[in-house]
């Protein structure tokens, strides 16, 4: 009996890319496997979902879940795994920039055991200097801070083993994020690099506030560190200002010619509250993450499905 492959695809504004990247999976998958493939169309404002519905037209492998609205890439990629029905899955960008190529090679690990098969990044020639240094300032930072190890140059182009998914599945964290989760699930992986692709039509969805906010659900998901640096600022900051506050005694009582300066009372007001408003940022960041999944809002709705 063969293995049932199924590949989820999110989709948000990609009309020029949808019928070749369709027929680039079809080419490159093995007639030894069955497959299924599965758009999420994360609210697409353009003719994207009426492509998609044209494809599975003339194909009944061919799967769709669409958005009411959009709700974001990890979510996309959520619910393409809560209703993939596969012995493993892959996910992949619309934007054929991670190369359909390599779904043969990501199976033959697979099927040597393999549990996670994820691809990194190799650095393009064109790739500019501000998107590789905020990429791994990006990188930097999640490994620095949180409890998971996550390769530099990792995308979500990988194949997750069916017990994978099923651990994802029953996830239901409000700030989402795959490539941590992935991690944090400890099975034995296996990484295949690969060079991407240019964009074969559009724009990339990702700007860099995206990215921010995307590094900072990760660091906030899976570490309490940042929480445990406040804490270690604050006693140390306490601890300089009193060592200061006894100096200052101990200089107005010895010489009474000294002149108390404004200066020195401003720039130690100034340090101290800007370090308490980040203190009190960083304890806000938990703390909405709490009253977001106390709320048990569903991560997505979906508008239709077939």
């Amino acid at each position: 009996m063969k293995s049932l492959v199924s590949l989820v695809i999110p989709t948000y504004n990609e009309v020029g890319n949808l019928e070749k990247l369709y027929e680039e999976i079809v080419r490159n998958l093995s007639s030894k496997y069955s497959y299924e493939i599965i758009f999420v169309d994360d609210g697409s404002t353009d003719e994207s979902l009426k492509i998609i519905k044209k494809i599975k037209k003339n194909d009944k492998r061919i799967k769709f879940i669409s958005f009411t609205r959009n709700f974001g890439h990890q979510y996309a990629l959520k619910a393409g795994l809560d209703n993939a029905k596969g012995d493993c899955v892959i996910s992949l960008d619309a934007d054929l920039q991670h190369p359909p190529s390599m779904i043969s090679e990501m199976l033959k690990e697979w099927k040597k055991g393999f549990k996670i098969v994820y691809t990194k990044r190799v650095r393009e020639d064109n790739t500019s200097y501000y998107k590789l240094i905020t990429s791994k300032l990006f990188y930097y930072i999640i490994n620095k801070l949180s409890q998971v190890r996550i390769e530099y140059g990792m995308a979500d182009f990988r194949l997750l083993d069916r017990k994978v998914v099923e651990i994802i599945k029953n996830t239901s964290e409000s700030a989402f994020f795959l490539r941590g989760l992935v991690a944090w699930t400890g099975f034995p992986s296996k990484s295949i690099t690969y060079t991407p692709d240019e964009r074969y039509s559009g724009q990339t969805k990702y700007s860099l506030h995206k990215m921010m906010n995307m590094a900072i659900d990760a660091v906030t998901s899976f570490s309490i560190v940042p929480l445990r640096l406040a804490t270690i600022l604050g006693f140390f900051i306490s601890l300089v200002s009193g060592i200061y506050a006894l100096y200052a005694v101990i200089v107005w009582i010895t010489d009474s010619k000294v002149i108390t300066g404004w200066p020195s009372v401003i720039v130690s007001v100034l340090f101290i509250g800007g370090m308490q408003l980040m203190m009190l940022g960083i304890v806000g960041e938990y703390v909405g993450k709490v009253f977001l999944e106390s709320k048990k809002r569903p991560l997505y709705i979906i508008g239709e499905m077939e």
